[in-house]
């Protein structure tokens, strides 16, 4: 079997998963004997109140990420930070996603898109900025959205724990970035 036959099947694969799913799991239940409709509206109904329950963690972390964003600290942030983030390889044009990322997925991946746009997407700081985006998390969005919306108060280790892990990412990334992409790298 050569590898254009199994991109093949992956492809097909892909392609069904979902649709499949979707066919499949009214269909599990209506042989169970549940009344798929009535469950389906009642988990709507559900989604709904959490929705409706996690809204103002959601625009307090939106608020702060505006604020960070419009105000000029976080130039003078990255300008304070640049002499260490040397120390480990990474540009410093790329430490604001770094900061951004534990705060919001859609404003690191604003940022990212900027520096993709700027240094392009075949450059070092498009490759790094590409493989944090992947090796981090939204640490903060998590614990004040899902936190907030089953009221759990102390997050004080989850928070320390979230940005370990966010911080042990961004380190791998940039190691092995630095790696692969070595050829990339600027001189």
């Amino acid at each position: 079997m050569s590898l254009e036959q199994i991109l093949g099947y992956i492809n097909v694969v892909a392609d069904w998963a979902v649709p499949f799913l979707i066919f499949l799991i009214p269909v599990v239940g209506l042989l169970r004997g549940v009344k798929v409709y009535e469950v389906f509206v009642e988990g709507a109904k559900e989604g709904f109140q959490v929705a409706v329950t996690i809204m103002p963690y959601l625009v307090a972390i939106l608020v702060a990420i505006g604020l960070l964003r419009d105000s000029n600290a976080m130039d003078v942030f990255v300008r304070a930070l640049q002499p260490f983030t040397g120390l480990i390889g990474m540009p410093a044009d790329l430490l604001p996603m770094a900061v951004i990322r534990p705060l919001s997925g859609s404003g690191a991946l604003g940022y990212m898109n900027s520096v993709l746009i700027e240094y392009g997407p075949d450059s070092y700081n498009g490759m790094l900025a590409s493989v944090m985006m992947g090796s981090t998390e939204t640490t903060f969005y998590i614990l004040a959205v899902y936190f907030g919306a089953v009221n759990i108060k102390k997050s004080r280790h989850a928070v320390l724990a979230g940005l370990a892990g966010d911080f042990g990412g961004l380190l791998a990334a940039v190691i092995l970035s630095s790696i692969v992409f070595r050829d990339l790298l600027p001189t």
